[in-house]
């Protein structure tokens, strides 16, 4: 197959899983065309089966904001006629969706009909789906959509539940390259951040605030006062600065330290022993299963799609949003004895490999054969 992928060329979860799973598809034979404003973050290797589409933007004076989703639709268009692609996959509903649209009644006036995969991934209908603003288009664009996909049953429910969707919705979870994400021998990295054989806890975002990145460190200062522990702080965001503000109020910084955005994740989490994620919602919680792939277990909310990866009692545990005493707590009942520390890594690596990338590709692959057979069938009927 020739295949579009459209998605944010970024370190967020969307942009991954879009990168990822192009570069999967590439490795199997599948010719993969990727359009988007610049090279995502992941795409990082060549290969004959990859390719990259720069959208640019004019700057005519006329707009106070450059018409991205415009030059988008268009470059589309362009992309799908001269590379003569089976198939669009795009990913988030905004602008992605709504772009495909308009590219594809575009391209039906040159008699080509193009079918369109729209996988929704979390905030595009939790957070910005729900702004009046863009509900209308959101909903369009999803039943305009010939597949819809989601990557948890929790995102299912609340697509149907916050938008009137007729469309089905297949639930294709995300997926983990363990070839990756595994353990890594990084003795010598331990014990510098470590020297005492201190337990390591990491926590990984873009320290927005629905991540509770300070609920975090307040955990941490609670775990400290009964284990002597580490904690490693990848990445950057709005959060950040008011972090590092209340390691200096508890007066844990000595133990804390903020290594900012970061490639090779897993040579972090390598070191781990304890994954945090408190967050107020998560569609997914690919985070957390990059952890638990590097035999890291996981100290999560039980919000969103989280409760359907992090298993409470077995590869972690799940507190409410909030709870940080609950989730302090039960960090502690794991590190505080080395054996079941050990059984609980275990435990972490044997759930990842459920999601592991071989088991989730031909999902992707099934999907997409039988929306292109619907949609020629559908082109046939007309």
């Amino acid at each position: 197959m020739k295949i579009g992928i459209v998605c944010y060329p970024t370190f967020g979860g969307s942009g991954v899983v879009a990168t990822e799973l192009g570069k999967a598809l590439a490795d199997h034979g599948h010719q993969v065309h990727f359009i988007t404003y610049s090279q995502p973050a992941r795409l990082d290797f060549f290969s004959e089966n990859l390719f990259y589409h720069e959208v640019s933007v004019s700057n005519y004076p006329l707009f106070d904001y450059a018409p991205y989703e415009l030059a988008l639709s268009s470059k589309m268009v362009d992309v799908v006629r001269f590379e003569n692609l089976d198939l669009l996959h795009v990913h988030y509903a905004i602008p992605h969706a709504s772009a495909a649209f308009m590219a594809k009644q575009i391209l039906a006036t040159y008699g080509i009909h193009i079918p369109v995969v729209t996988t929704l991934h979390g905030t595009d209908i939790t957070l910005v789906g729900r702004d009046l603003t863009y509900k209308p288009v959101v909903t369009f664009s999803i039943n305009q959509s010939d597949g819809v996909t989601a990557v948890s049953e929790d995102l299912k429910r609340a697509t149907y539940d916050h938008f009137d969707i007729h469309k089905d919705i297949k639930v294709i979870p995300n997926f983990i390259d363990l070839n990756r994400f595994s353990l890594k021998a990084k003795d010598h990295f331990k014990k510098a951040i470590a020297p005492q054989g201190e337990r390591i806890l990491v926590h990984t975002s873009n320290f927005r605030k629905v991540k509770r990145t300070q609920d975090v460190v307040h955990i941490f200062q609670k775990i400290l006062e009964k284990v002597p522990a580490k904690l490693l702080m990848v990445g950057d965001g709005p959060e950040r600065v008011n972090c590092e503000q209340l390691c200096r109020d508890l007066k844990v910084c000595e133990h804390t330290r903020f290594l900012g955005k970061q490639d090779a994740i897993e040579e972090i989490l390598s070191v781990g022993d304890l994954f945090v994620m408190p967050s107020e919602a998560e569609s997914f919680g690919l985070a957390a299963l990059e952890a638990m792939a590097c035999k890291v277990p996981v100290i999560s909310s039980n919000t969103g799609g989280l409760p359907e990866l992090n298993i409470n009692g077995v590869t972690g545990y799940m507190n409410d949003v909030g709870d940080i005493a609950g989730m302090a707590k039960n960090a502690i009942h794991i590190l505080e004895d080395d054996a079941r520390l050990a059984v609980f890594k275990e435990n972490a690596l044997k759930r990842a490999k459920e999601f592991e990338l071989s088991l989730i590709l031909p999902m992707y692959v099934d999907f997409y054969t039988e929306v292109i057979a619907q949609s020629k069938k559908a082109v046939l009927n007309k």
